[in-house]
């Protein structure tokens, strides 16, 4: 077996034709029949369901297929390893973001790859923490930055760069709340609490300081995966939201006392054991400029 041979199959897969992919592939289709019968003898199955002219891939092949395009990709990454990610260079980028690191990283990743490496794709899936785990198991994203707090420590999941972020209570400019001289938690009260999913560290932090209305059930009474939709509620309303203070940049913090003295912790994700992607230290580097 051999990557070509891979590289022959996935393509037939794709087209379902010998010659459709004989042509795509610029070689005969004895020759890629050839090569196909091979590969079954390999592995003492057949790969396609042969139905008169037609052919499709039978349950053994589906699996096949899933692991060969895992294997393209394990050896693309080895191909790219040890040098830099070039303007030239084309590629797909799967980036998962929770909601703190989507209002933050978004449009300058967008922004970043779209001016320097425009010949790559650039897909950004914004959801949880939970889900966005499981999708870099079942190989659906390549990466992720998300807050490791809420993230159950496995080892088939690797976290690097981490960054430390504050969480404050903050409203729009000219909120009530702004010109009181003296805030204590129970100001806060009057009005309706914006948080995104809150983790059990930073709940357990909030009944620490302010008691147990201060617990996210009992506390949070609007609440989005996405941030962008309760920054836009602060904004029209009195709404006080609870996040990491760069989300929301032309808020203004409200001086809680105690200050509740939250840290959110993002870290990139990615699966362990495998070879690094490209374009990761490009997300690196924007990471450390966009959340210091």
């Amino acid at each position: 077996m051999t990557l070509v041979q891979l590289r022959q199959f996935i393509a037939l897969a794709k087209v379902g034709s010998f010659v459709k992919a004989a042509d795509a592939l610029h070689m005969t289709q004895p020759a890629l029949s050839r090569s196909i019968k091979s590969l079954e003898e390999e592995f003492g199955r057949q790969l396609f369901d042969r139905i008169g002219k037609r052919i499709e891939l039978n349950s053994f092949g589906h699996e096949v297929l899933t692991r060969s395009h895992t294997l393209m990709e394990y050896a693309q990454q080895l191909k790219d390893c040890g040098r830099s990610l070039s303007a030239g260079d084309s590629g797909r980028i799967r980036l998962g973001l929770s909601s703190g690191p989507g209002a933050m990283l978004s449009t300058p990743i967008l922004a970043h790859f779209g001016t320097h490496f425009p010949n790559f794709h650039i897909e950004i899936v914004r959801s949880n923490t939970a889900s966005l785990a499981q999708m870099l198991r079942d190989r659906l994203i390549d990466a992720a930055v998300l807050d490791i707090r809420a993230l159950i420590p496995t080892p088939d999941l690797r976290v690097t760069q981490i960054a430390e972020m504050e969480g404050v209570f903050m409203c729009r400019p000219d909120h009530p709340l702004v010109h009181k001289k003296k805030l204590v938690f129970a100001d806060l009260k009057t009005y309706p609490i914006a948080s995104t999913p809150l983790s059990e560290e930073a709940a357990r932090i909030l009944v620490e300081r302010y008691g147990e209305i201060a617990h996210p059930d009992v506390l949070v009474k609007l609440q989005s995966d996405e941030i962008s939709h309760l920054i836009q509620v602060t904004q029209q309303t009195d709404t006080v939201l609870l996040a990491i203070r760069a989300s929301a940049p032309d808020f203004v913090e409200l001086p809680i006392q105690p200050a509740p003295r939250i840290k959110a912790r993002f870290g990139l994700v990615t699966v362990a054991n495998k070879a690094e992607a490209l374009f990761l230290p490009e997300i690196r580097q924007l990471m450390r400029t966009v959340m210091p």
